[in-house]
């Protein structure tokens, strides 16, 4: 039978729920709380780096918003970050939140068309950047952006901008950190920027309420005496979450500037984290390492790898952890997760007590159990969702038509109630992590003179997920030599984008219409004649 709306609904009492608590949810007064109530407890263990308790960090974070202030930061305003994680990074964010800004991180891989489209569009005055980073402004447009604060070194001046360092005060200014009126849960917090699957990256609204309910209310296996390892960039969500869920909890983490494979054991070990997020690819590159006899002396209990493929069984086996997987978006809140003992490929969970869920057709039709169709999601506490598309209404509308966030993904559930994940609506190719926007990737390629036209798809990868490869045809008179379309590739794009596999046809496959066949080239794959950046063994140029 078709999925009636009633199936995941649970009561809900707005008096008594912690989302809508702003001593619960708004980050000022959460770092105000703690640090009357337990100013000793540990927050944060960087690794490598200092150990803050919540004192430390309440008092760092009052005079970084001071130098915020100064800076001429003020309520309201968005204030873009640039830069990996690292003490400045969480202090820095946690400073724009106490002043009632809106923090807007940004991918250190930006760079090129995808930095300009975030530097026009987030209507941000300031930008507080690593300062090996600050180059990358000399070749885009600006948008609001006049005053770049830089961190970890300085930066030389350059045309359009006020560029100087970002200097804490001695002491607060606590004049400068008065509120007019109180920070309220359904505030923005965060703008964070999608990886742009189907175009120019959206910037997803986030309110204090959405961010409680992705994070603490959605972690209810953790327990007093855990720390979570955050491995992964603060500037996704899938960090950001950890980081709120154990602030909110009063509980502490531990922070790797970078994952690494060699050193992952090591920063579990010296931080003593007890559970982590593994996203994409994290998982199978840890299972390739060469087993050791200290594959299990470690304080991990558990880890959520995401997607749930066959690598987290066997992750949970040889390292001793209990297995759990969580299903999330930017847009959304942590809708369902599963654990522990899990083994069921795709497994998703079931749903949240805040959140209604269904599998539809096309059309929006509710699907039977066991039918695969998109996760549309919806939410009975207020503000659970994204606020919508900064900027973009009409994509607004879209994902929210007939009052359902529409996920894009492809799911089917079983007649238990337990959902399972089956493939990507959306033509975006998911490398290492991170989602790849084709559009954008085609975009950068069809830049480079030799080339007439370009299509961007996923191929299968050894490890998990997909790699890219491309497929170009050359310019009238042009000849394409791949080895120098990915060097200069590399100069242009983060990492994460950088194509794998290139591959040259006179003409790509189009339909009646004149758009590229892009299932065709999927179906084909790697074939015989297509250059690997791996291996380096390219084919002859081609004219």
């Amino acid at each position: 039978m078709p999925q009636t709306p009633t199936d995941t609904v649970r009561p809900f009492d707005a008096a008594q729920d912690p989302a809508l608590d702003r001593t619960r949810s708004v980050l000022r007064y959460i770092l105000d709380g703690y640090a009357q109530t337990q100013a000793d407890a540990p927050f944060v263990q960087f690794w490598p780096g200092p150990t803050w308790s919540y004192g430390e960090l309440h008092r760092r974070v009052r005079i970084r918003a001071s130098a915020l202030a100064r800076a001429g930061v003020k309520r309201g305003d968005h204030v873009l970050c640039l830069m990996g994680n690292s003490p400045d990074l969480l202090c820095s964010w946690f400073a724009i939140n106490y002043l009632g800004a809106v923090y807007v991180p940004i991918n250190t891989g930006a760079r090129g068309q995808m930095l300009e489209h975030i530097l026009l569009d987030a209507d941000a005055p300031v930008l507080i950047a690593q300062a090996a980073l600050v180059d990358r402004l000399a070749d885009v447009a600006p948008g609001r952006v006049t005053t770049v604060l830089t961190v970890e070194g300085d930066a030389p001046a350059m045309p359009g901008y006020d560029i100087r360092p970002l200097v804490d005060p001695d002491t607060e200014d606590a004049a400068a950190l008065e509120l007019s009126e109180p920070i309220e849960p359904w505030d923005l917090h965060a703008i964070m920027y999608t990886s742009g699957t189907t175009g120019n990256a959206k910037g997803v609204m986030s309110s204090y309420a959405q961010h409680y309910t992705m994070g603490p209310d959605a972690f209810d296996c953790v327990a007093s005496d855990d720390r979570c390892l955050i491995c992964g960039p603060v500037f996704h969500c899938g960090s950001t979450l950890y980081v709120n869920a154990m602030l909110a909890r009063g509980l502490s983490i531990g922070m790797m500037r970078e994952f690494k494979t060699d050193t992952f054991w090591q920063a579990v070990r010296e931080t003593g984290s007890t559970y982590c997020l593994l996203l994409g690819v994290m998982a199978a590159f840890l299972l390739k390492a060469p087993a050791s006899a200290d594959d299990r002396d470690h304080s991990l209990r558990r880890a959520f790898i995401t997607p749930f493929g066959e690598d987290g069984p066997l992750f949970a086996e040889r390292f001793g952890v209990e297995a759990w997987t969580i299903y999330n978006m930017t847009e959304i809140a942590s809708p369902m997760h599963a654990g522990p003992g899990i083994t069921r490929k795709g497994i998703a969970g079931t749903p949240r007590p805040w959140c209604e869920l269904r599998i539809v057709d096309q059309n929006d039709i509710p699907l039977p159990d066991g039918e695969v169709g998109e996760l549309i999601i919806r939410s009975h506490r207020p503000w659970a969702l994204m606020s919508g598309y900064y900027n973009n209404p009409a994509a607004t509308a879209e994902a929210m038509r007939n009052g359902w966030f529409h996920t894009g993904d492809s799911f089917r559930r079983e007649a238990d109630g337990t959902y399972y994940f089956v493939d990507r609506l959306k033509d975006v190719i998911r490398r290492r992590g991170e989602n790849i926007s084709s559009f954008a990737l085609e975009s950068e390629v069809l830049n480079l003179p030799e080339i007439r036209e370009c299509a961007a798809v996923a191929v299968p990868s050894e490890f998990s997920e997909d790699e890219v490869l491309i497929v170009v045809s050359p310019a009238e008179g042009q000849r394409i030599d791949p080895a120098s379309i990915s060097e200069r590739l590399a100069s242009a794009l983060p990492r994460f984008m950088v194509p794998r596999y290139l591959r040259v046809l006179d003409e790509l496959p189009k339909t009646a219409s004149g758009k590229v066949q892009k299932h065709l080239l999927r179906k084909e794959g790697v074939t015989s004649d297509t250059w690997d950046r791996e291996t380096a063994k390219a084919p002859r140029s081609r004219a």
